[in-house]
């Protein structure tokens, strides 16, 4: 009789435990803040969100895009929200001004930066910018882009004209303006110049003497960093991307619908395709050799001023 009552117990005291754990794991909200308004870049996280991957995980995802772009990482800083959608170049900045964050997933593993001209034009070459106008939308890495690209060519600052044509980059080629942009994402504006009817050529950064490097990362506080939750985020992403890769025309149908007014249309459906081979297979998947190796190239361009930290204090695979 007391076997049978303490068996009871034993028994009751488990399904509490498994209660308890079940509703823990359903409480698991996380505030994440897009690098930009949605597209196809985001397509993992979307797919996550509407296949109900974050759900399979026991999360509740809540997807902002952001009034100010430059401002998600700095609210991941100061405790505002939870994660971010960030860059890698940015990162290795950030880092340098000591804000709290650690890079936990991967969406593009690969640049999307890129130098445009038109193919109508007669710059072949990065050597045949030597007296062009080069339009630009960002200081600093945009600035260190381009002054790499012309070094590889025995060209400096000097041989050209610069223009901030202020996000402008495709009607600025398209016009005349300038006769090339740096800082065009291969795409999108890519594309956008293509539907147009003014097809563009791109010179790749990470073929003109610029380290590979993720072009899409997420970020979060240093506090939260160990948190099991985005261990289980990253699953949902992983099993988002394989959805895509196998059913990439079914993929689309599901993105395009979680926004369709803004989201159904030719640049997108174009960009969809171009933008599928850069996810990354692994988002939790931490490359660490890249990863030094483009925080030395960033000090090496000036754009990181104090000692690089270890690798392991600011890019994590949870």
């Amino acid at each position: 009789m007391k076997n049978s009552i303490a068996g009871k117990k034993w028994l009751a005291a488990c399904a509490l435990s498994l209660l308890v754990s079940a509703q823990a794991l359903a409480e698991d909200k996380v505030t994440l803040l897009l690098d930009w308004f949605v597209n196809p870049d985001h397509a993992p996280i979307v797919i996550a969100e509407k296949k109900g991957y974050f759900a399979e995980q026991g999360l509740e995802v809540d997807i902002q895009e952001p009034a100010d772009p430059s401002m998600p990482p700095k609210l991941v800083a100061a405790g505002k929200a939870d994660m971010a959608v960030t860059y890698q170049p940015q990162l290795h900045m950030q880092i340098d001004e000591g804000l709290p964050l650690t890079r936990v997933a991967t969406l593009i593993a690969t640049p999307l930066n890129t130098l445009v001209t038109l193919k109508s034009s007669n710059i072949n070459s990065i050597a045949d910018l030597k007296g062009k106008k080069v339009g630009f939308s960002v200081g600093g890495f945009e600035d260190i882009l381009l002054k790499v690209m012309l070094k590889e060519k025995g060209l400096t600052f000097d041989d050209v004209e610069l223009v901030n044509v202020n996000w402008s980059l495709s009607p600025s080629l398209i016009t005349g303006k300038v006769d090339a942009v740096v800082g065009a994402f291969r795409n999108f504006e890519l594309n956008q110049l293509d539907i147009e009817n003014h097809p563009g050529h791109a010179f790749y950064v990470e073929e003109e003497g610029v380290p590979a490097y993720d072009e899409l990362i997420m970020v979060v506080n240093n506090k939260d960093r160990d948190h099991e939750k985005y261990r289980r985020f990253n699953v949902a992403l992983e099993k988002a991307v394989q959805y895509i890769v196998n059913h990439p025309d079914e993929a689309w149908t599901v993105f395009k619908d979680y926004k369709s007014k803004e989201l159904d249309n030719e640049l997108n459906r174009r960009a969809w395709k171009d933008t599928l081979p850069r996810f990354a297979l692994q988002p939790g998947a931490l490359g660490q050799r890249r990863y030094e190796t483009f925080a030395r190239f960033m000090q090496e361009q000036g754009l990181i001023k104090n000692q690089v930290p270890t690798l392991a204090d600011y890019a994590i695979e949870p």
